[in-house]
């Protein structure tokens, strides 16, 4: 494989490792300020169970987003330093916008929410945990803006190569930024509500009967519920803007080869790009000409017009962009099913907790990770939907990619993913060792009076 594969591959290997952790964090920021105001808001102790032990979550995910997201930012330089020489006057000001509104709250705050609950005042921690939860949701924003932009950039004029803006407001909320912020931010919501219910499960199926365990695993499952029919109507939402913007994309997505009416929903194929068709292909017909254009004869674009005249292959690459978007949408119908199936069980006869068959809690175990899945699985369908551009109409990957020899990237690629899998194995191993230690009921912290109770103590004293 030569230097542009091989950056590729170390690129995606580092983005894909770092994305996990910011997905926990950008939700459980919101579900920890939850936590804090239904105890602040009932006195009732399982709710400070259940904020002292996913704070412990928070705090692990936290560290290994911003460890691993350092190390991304580095490979702007070593391998794409033709994205900064390129788009750097786009791409520097919204990093470092990121920088000022996002770690600079919570660099202050984050030491308060982690260890300050039994000693600042209750008001303070929960505005340090809000503000915390306020820092994660805004890196977000500024870097889905960067990343958006990259799809449907805007705002800008080109000299001699180089993109100068002309527009921040444009640039900003450039005609995906919007659809990809609400999409990711629901795909957080939806993979912390599987951890919150898989580690909650698992720790219901070992014996552990607390109040904060029931607690979080309906937390877990109702929240659940509720965003997936959310996420899968973003999804039609940002499917529909992606055919405006990049409809090579969403041919590839589609293992569509000829533009056309009545264009079939393909639930199964194996693209062939030599013979320009797809393989054992079983399909619903009219499917996807139904739901993209909401009607059977609506024109769905085909790969075969995204090829030059001289055989210049215009469009991503179909097998991966294909398998991954099917990937991204099989786990959001698990979701939807084990979620929707859960809440039933707990609403007949409101029996809650236990009304749960053994069969469905043990399902929420592995499940617990199903946001990673379909996360990664929704990424890859649109980083690779993206090539052959690394900024669309504006600039190749090929462009971008640094002049280091391929052995020397193979190298470092090697040790990357050697370093990452030891560290996502252990990031699982430790989570499952706090749901092991507090399942055996060891004290997660002192017990913290509700504001009635204090103020009963402090008239009697």
């Amino acid at each position: 494989m030569d230097t542009l594969i091989l950056s590729r591959i170390q690129f995606g290997a580092n983005i894909s490792f770092h994305i996990l952790f910011p997905t926990i964090t950008i939700a459980l920021g919101w579900v920890l300020l939850f936590f804090k105001l239904r105890f602040a808001g009932t006195g009732d102790q399982k709710w400070v169970e259940a904020y002292r032990f996913w704070v412990k979550v928070f705090a692990l995910s936290f560290a290994m987003g911003v460890v691993s997201g350092i190390t991304m930012s580095f490979q702007f330089g070593t391998n794409w330093p033709g994205f900064m020489e390129s788009v750097g006057n786009i791409a520097g000001p919204l990093l470092a916008y990121e920088v000022m509104t996002a770690f600079f709250l919570e660099a202050v705050f984050l030491g308060i929410m982690l260890f300050g609950m039994s000693k600042v005042p209750s008001w303070l921690h929960t505005l340090s945990t809000f503000l915390v939860a306020f820092g994660t949701t805004m890196s977000a924003f500024w870097i889905l803006v960067l990343n958006s932009w990259m799809h449907t950039p805007a705002g800008f004029e080109m000299r001699d190569g180089v993109a100068f803006a002309t527009d921040w407001w444009a640039i900003i909320f450039n005609p995906s930024m919007p659809y990809r912020l609400v999409h990711m931010l629901l795909a957080s919501g939806l993979t912390v509500a599987f951890l919150l219910a898989g580690l909650s499960a698992f720790r219901w199926l070992i014996g552990d009967r607390s109040n904060g365990v029931r607690a979080t695993l309906k937390t877990g499952m109702t929240i659940g519920a509720v965003l997936i029919p959310l996420q899968i109507l973003a999804g039609d939402f940002h499917g529909l803007n992606t055919l405006e913007h990049q409809p090579q994309k969403v041919a590839a997505m589609e293992g569509n080869w000829e533009t056309g009416p009545n264009v079939p929903l393909v639930l199964f194929a194996i693209p062939n790009e030599e013979t320009r068709s797809n393989d054992f292909e079983i399909g619903i017909p009219n499917g996807a000409s139904l739901i993209l254009k909401h009607s059977i004869n609506g024109v769905v674009p085909g790969l075969n017009d995204f090829v030059a005249e001289d055989g210049t292959v215009q469009h991503p690459p179909v097998a991966p962009v294909f398998f991954s978007f099917r990937i991204m949408v099989a786990t959001g119908m698990a979701m939807l099913l084990l979620s929707w199936a859960s809440v039933f069980f707990m609403a007949r006869k409101k029996r809650g907790v236990e009304g749960l068959p053994k069969p469905l809690l043990w399902a929420m175990v592995p499940m617990a990770f199903s946001g990673w899945v379909a996360t990664l699985a929704g990424w890859y369908t649109t980083e690779i939907g993206r090539q052959p551009w690394l900024v669309q109409g504006v600039l190749t990957t090929e462009a971008a990619v640094a002049d280091v020899p391929a052995p020397l990237v193979a190298s470092t690629l090697i040790v990357y993913l050697a370093i990452y899998a030891a560290l996502l194995a252990a990031y699982i191993g430790v989570l499952f060792y706090l749901a092991r230690k507090a399942a055996k009921g060891e004290p997660l912290g002192p017990r913290i009076p509700a504001s009635g109770e204090a103020q009963v103590t402090v008239a009697a004293e």
